[in-house]
């Protein structure tokens, strides 16, 4: 009987230094709630322990965006474009307001509010910050609506908790926002299982999205996206609209926006639904005028992936290859922030060459899959990381890399 006590008491007091440094689960609740007749989101930060958190500080940005704030505690914005908020002991809780629609200079819309529905990013909800946790503290961050009267559903790339709840967690980061697309209104919603993923395909009623047709190419492309990417969401939302949203495709975390008029394959064979659900599958990041990287390798792929899931014959391959090289023929170097089509294109050139050039040299075991793989697990990738790790996939210096248009 001793011999058990003391066993127990060693037991114990070996657990005593995982107990004492356990993360303390604070709960942070986001409540959301749109005010279509001022184009409006009224936003409620609430923490459940306000003496967890030393302060909370937002890039706001320069517009006025953000406006009518109120907190518990204290909220400072003596710089511009930032505001910090350090919150009160006890329950606290940030309101502010957020305009919804935003236009761009081409009279297009990146995200919008009718009367009937609104479609957003939740980074516009909740702008970027920088936290300060006391030590040992975990913040667990839940995400609700209040939908105005005849609105029925909402739909996040995020798990859902409850019928207007999610659950925001993204290990990547201490702060967790309710990034990606939001869409809340009246809608029509298809879903499917692919793989491992819950797939939910969303557009406000009356817009023209296209969603069996979009779940029906997703069935057959999926298989291969889960061959090629080692890794796929939980969940990925897909939304859209009609008129006068910007026409075309955008990607964000574990969701995408496509325009409801956008063709799934385009005349010259791409797809811009591919292409943005590369870069969701891939997340993959540049820096250093690299982001050919990231555009070239979506565009690859949306073509690559069509081919290998039999939506695309050797000859309409070829035909593609030839309109590519036609778009980006005056190209002389692939560097920038931002490339455009043509660069895009002559990326797309130089990634099929590549390729290649890999299977030749390893007689068919490597390919720019494993290129591809290697950039994903790294943070942020330069041109220099693309060709060190091509390199190493080769085993040799690459004659395709060679020249000015990676300088």
């Amino acid at each position: 009987m001793l011999l058990r006590v003391i066993r127990g008491s060693i037991a114990v007091l070996c657990l005593l230094p995982l107990l004492a440094t356990a993360a303390q689960r604070v709960k942070l609740d986001y409540e959301v709630r749109f005010v279509p007749d001022s184009d409006l989101a009224e936003v409620s930060l609430t923490l459940a322990r306000g003496q967890a958190v030393r302060y909370i500080d937002f890039n706001l940005g320069l517009a006025d965006d953000y406006r009518d704030f109120q907190a518990d505690g204290q909220w400072l914005e003596d710089q511009p474009g930032r505001g910090l908020w350090r919150p009160a002991e006890g329950r606290a809780q940030l309101r502010y307001r957020v305009r919804v629609s935003r236009e761009r200079s081409n009279g297009r819309f990146d995200a919008r509010m009718t009367p009937e529905w609104a479609l957003l990013r939740g980074d516009d909800l909740v702008p970027p910050a920088r936290v300060d946790v006391e030590p040992n503290v975990e913040l667990v961050s839940r995400l609700q609506f209040d939908l105005p009267e005849g609105w029925t559903a909402v739909e996040t790339g995020w798990p859902r908790i409850g019928k207007q709840r999610f659950r925001i967690d993204n290990p990547a980061q201490r702060f967790d926002r309710p990034t990606g697309w939001i869409l809340a209104g009246k809608l029509g919603v298809r879903r499917a299982t692919l793989g491992s993923t819950e797939v939910t395909v969303a557009a406000p009623v009356g817009e023209g999205m296209r969603r069996m047709d979009i779940l029906t190419l997703l069935t057959f492309v999926w298989p291969h996206a889960q061959s090629l990417f080692p890794r796929e969401p939980g969940k990925l939302l897909i939304v859209g609209a009609g008129n006068p949203m910007w026409r075309g495709g955008l990607s964000a975390p574990n969701s995408l926006f496509m325009h409801a008029d956008r063709p799934l394959v385009s005349e010259n064979g791409t797809s811009s639904l591919l292409h943005e659900l590369v870069h969701v599958f891939s997340r993959i990041r540049d820096s250093e005028r690299s982001d050919w990287i990231s555009e070239g390798l979506a565009e690859y792929y949306a073509i690559e992936l069509m081919r290998r899931a039999g939506g695309m014959s050797e000859a309409r391959y070829r035909k593609v290859r030839e309109q590519l090289s036609r778009w980006g023929r005056k190209v002389t170097s692939l560097r920038g922030e931002r490339v455009s089509g043509p660069v895009t294109a002559r990326a797309v050139i130089l990634l099929q060459d590549l390729d290649s050039e890999i299977r030749r040299v390893t007689a068919n075991a490597r390919s720019l899959d494993d290129v591809t793989r290697g950039l994903m697990r790294l943070e942020q990738v330069t041109t220099r990381d693309f060709v060190q790790i091509s390199e190493n996939v080769l085993g040799r210096s690459s004659r395709v890399l060679e020249g000015r248009l990676l300088k």
